[in-house]
């Protein structure tokens, strides 16, 4: 029996977002622990009244970034019972929106005008409509 292209091919892209979904699970696990630990001491640059814009922000980094891990590991689990789930704009726009929209959290957090967040908050809405594309695109490719 003969395996086919797509079968190939969503083989390689199922082993590509189950790693991509355990490292960033992995990294935003770690970065719960690194907000955890600044509570925990007590970190003025974190907790003090002054720094709340970075407190949201970062929790929101390690909130989206830990959720959209695992919707990278659910996904390639889907490619490897259904191959045509969603399609390599799906596959890309998944991965590229799980770096977009923590990342911009983050950075949008790292500095910080007044009450508003950085620049780097602009990512947010970009990986936002990359990760709905994706998801889109994978619910109206699954199961046909």
């Amino acid at each position: 029996m003969a395996v086919s292209d797509e079968a190939v091919r969503a083989g390689a892209a199922a082993n590509r977002h189950l790693r991509f979904g355990w490292w960033s699970l992995a990294v935003f696990a770690m970065a719960g622990l690194a907000l955890e630990t600044m509570h925990g001491f007590k970190v003025g640059a974190y907790l003090d009244l002054s720094n709340e814009p970075r407190r949201l922000m970062w929790t929101l980094a390690h909130a989206h970034g830990a959720l959209i891990a695992l919707i990278n590991i659910v996904y390639g689990l889907t490619l490897r019972r259904e191959a045509g789930a969603g399609g390599r704009f799906a596959s890309r726009a998944l991965m590229a929106g799980g770096v977009l929209l923590p990342l911009g959290f983050f950075l949008g957090g790292l500095v910080y005008y007044g009450g508003d967040p950085g620049l780097g908050i602009v990512l947010v809405p970009v990986g936002a409509l990359l990760l709905v594309g994706a998801l889109v695109s994978i619910a109206r490719n699954t199961g046909r």
